[in-house]
């Protein structure tokens, strides 16, 4: 089962900034999706609002809580799992992380998060709007053609 990440929580937690940017979440789609590609995990990425498009980027998932909030999106999430065990939370936020294990699945903090998915390779360079354009690394992931079935 996926890790269901709160992506403003996580921003946070890396930036100390309780309203993350566009290039914020930009570069947390970016991170997660690159080490995810490492690994057989898969994770679902949810952030407040609908600063982001709904997407599907193989291992992860991109999904915006629209009217309601982040958390209540992970949480709806893991209601409707089939093994709610199997799902894990990724977040600093103490209510969530009760609320989520009220509900059978497991939460860890970003810290742990980024120590499962291992370091970054040394060769590798922070991602910026300069040397990634995230636009057409989404146009990419959106045709069916160039996701992993």
């Amino acid at each position: 089962m996926p890790f269901l990440i709160d992506g403003n929580n996580l921003i946070g937690a890396a930036r100390g900034s309780s309203r993350p940017s566009a290039e914020d979440r930009a570069a947390l789609i970016a991170e997660v999706a690159d080490r995810l590609r490492r690994t057989r995990a898969r994770a679902i990425l949810f952030f407040d609002g609908d600063a982001e498009r709904r997407a599907e980027l193989g291992a992860l998932a991109v999904r915006p809580s629209g009217a309601a909030s982040a958390d209540d999106a992970i949480l709806e999430e893991i209601r409707r799992s089939r093994a709610p065990r199997e799902c894990t939370v990724v977040t600093e936020d103490r209510a969530l992380k009760g609320r989520a294990r009220e509900l059978g699945a497991r939460a860890i903090t970003p810290g742990d998060f980024w120590a499962r998915l291992g370091k970054r390779p040394a060769s590798a360079s922070p991602r910026t709007e300069e040397n990634v354009d995230v636009e057409e690394w989404l146009r990419y992931f959106e045709d069916e053609k160039n996701r992993e079935k």
